[in-house]
């Protein structure tokens, strides 16, 4: 960000830098921290994501945020956030009934159905399929870029990292046979005699479940609940965002923007290490 950019930036939103606060060099990049003052805080967050957005630069209004050197907590959504695919998409693709699908998961994701009512339709439509096809999916998962160095730097520090999904078990059990995640949370796909039966196993992994993960890790882990983030992009991971003390809207749906603490929107999801003290 330029000078002029930042000075343009203070006069929309109504923000008064006080101070400069910190300067981090995190993963090869610079970031600047300012102590600053603002009327009212949350209109000044609206304008600054929208100036952002037009400028294409990242930046986020921040309040208390977790501290990168103390133990904490990360819990991410798997598709589209982990990953860069939605895999139920992948699977109905492969399946022969992709369009359908996708269309249904599209408007899952942007809050105009219900979660849990959308899922049990999508994987209906799977009935028959042969399992090779999950294996397939899951045998070319591709993750986010920023992923790997963003974990790194979390486990250096000694945070926990966890996948709360509203996909699949079949794809979080292969990312943590890649990746050092501490816990993942998924919906079970019945399979019997290699086909899928077009049901799930169990409760439903919806928004009040990928919350209420994020709440049991806290106990489990012994977390400070100031030391939580939680990122996704869709509006099934409104609640669990809304849990952490910090919730990161990730390349995300128009409404997971207008709800977030602060968002990312084009960068790799490493950049989550700037927005931390």
């Amino acid at each position: 960000m330029s000078v002029g950019q930042l000075h343009s930036l203070c006069q929309l939103s109504g923000v008064e830098l006080l101070s400069l606060a910190r300067i981090n060099h995190r993963l090869g990049i610079s970031s600047y921290r300012f102590n600053l003052a603002a009327t009212d805080m949350s209109a000044a967050r609206e304008k600054i994501n929208q100036f952002a957005m037009t400028e294409n630069l990242e930046v986020a209004l921040l309040h208390a945020a977790p501290c990168l050197t103390e133990p904490g907590l990360l819990i991410m959504d798997m598709d589209s956030t982990t990953i860069e695919i939605e895999c139920i998409d992948e699977i109905a693709a492969l399946a022969g009934v992709g369009d359908e699908v996708a269309q249904v998961t599209e408007r899952a994701m942007q809050g105009e159905l219900d979660f849990a009512a959308s899922l049990t339709e999508r994987v209906a439509r799977l009935a028959g399929a042969s399992e090779s096809i999950l294996a397939e999916v899951a045998a070319n998962l591709p993750l986010m870029p920023g992923l790997r160095p963003l974990i790194e730097v979390l486990k250096a520090n000694h945070w926990r990292v966890a996948v709360a999904s509203g996909g699949f078990t079949y794809f979080t059990d292969t990312l943590q046979q890649q990746l050092p995640l501490d816990a993942t949370q998924a919906n079970v796909l019945e399979i019997i005699d290699g086909t899928l039966t077009g049901k799930i196993i169990g409760d439903i992994t919806d928004a009040q479940v990928k919350a209420d993960t994020l709440t049991r890790l806290v106990g489990e882990f012994e977390i400070p609940s100031r030391q939580t983030v939680a990122m996704g992009d869709g509006a099934n991971d409104l609640l669990m965002l809304d849990a952490a003390n910090l919730g990161v809207a990730y390349k995300a749906k128009p409404v997971v923007l207008q709800q977030a603490d602060c968002a990312i929107n084009f960068s790799g999801l490493d950049c989550l290490v700037h927005w931390l003290k």
